[in-house]
């Protein structure tokens, strides 16, 4: 008998954004990496994006990004900025595209899925992830049976994390957190 599943692409998104949530601040960046479920890296994409038209910015988010560590990666926010509907359609047509069902995987998901989520349904009516997001976190604190709020990055073995900065660059840091998953998940199948 075949299996007729099909497969799943994991998607690691990561989001940047002038404030905490999306309609009232504006996403500003976000990069997604689309893995196979052995692992396999299968494709990139990023955009910048043009704050919202009637959107404010958080005076405490934008003091963070104009620490001396964090200005490089604003900046580099703001280079070739597309409007938010042309980015999610194109965002969309590249999701569906892939060989297989997106699974967004976000680290906090409650952050980056709450922006990729509002916009895409904002700007396209539809979402390819649907309404449910896979948090690294959460899947941590499973896999060490560890409460919640002491599963951290530090409480986590050293062996699931890949020696890329986190340079807070929308599409550095969803290679970074998606090399985290996929690590983890191998971690997991494995047991």
């Amino acid at each position: 008998m075949s299996d007729k599943r099909r497969p799943e692409v994991f998607v690691s998104v990561d989001v940047e954004a002038d404030g905490p949530i999306p309609g009232v601040y504006s996403m500003l960046s976000f990069g997604a990496v689309a893995y196979a479920e052995d692992g396999t890296l299968i494709d990139t994409f990023t955009c910048n994006l043009e704050t919202l038209p009637a959107a404010t910015y958080s005076a405490e988010t934008m003091k963070w990004w104009n620490l001396p560590q964090n200005k490089a990666a604003y900046l580099a926010t703001r280079e070739n900025q597309q409007t938010p509907d042309r980015a999610m359609h194109t965002f969309t047509t590249w999701l569906k595209a892939l060989p297989g069902t997106p699974v967004f995987v976000g680290y906090p998901a409650g952050f980056d899925f709450l922006f990729i989520y509002w916009y895409l349904i904002y700007f396209t009516g539809d979402s390819p992830f649907s309404f449910s997001a896979l948090d690294i976190k959460t899947y941590a604190c499973a896999m060490l049976k560890t409460p919640y709020r002491q599963t951290t990055k530090k409480t986590m073995p050293k062996e699931w994390f890949s020696k890329k900065p986190h340079t807070h660059i929308a599409l550095d840091d969803a290679i970074e957190q998606g090399e985290l998953f996929m690590a983890m998940r191998k971690a997991n199948l494995a047991q």
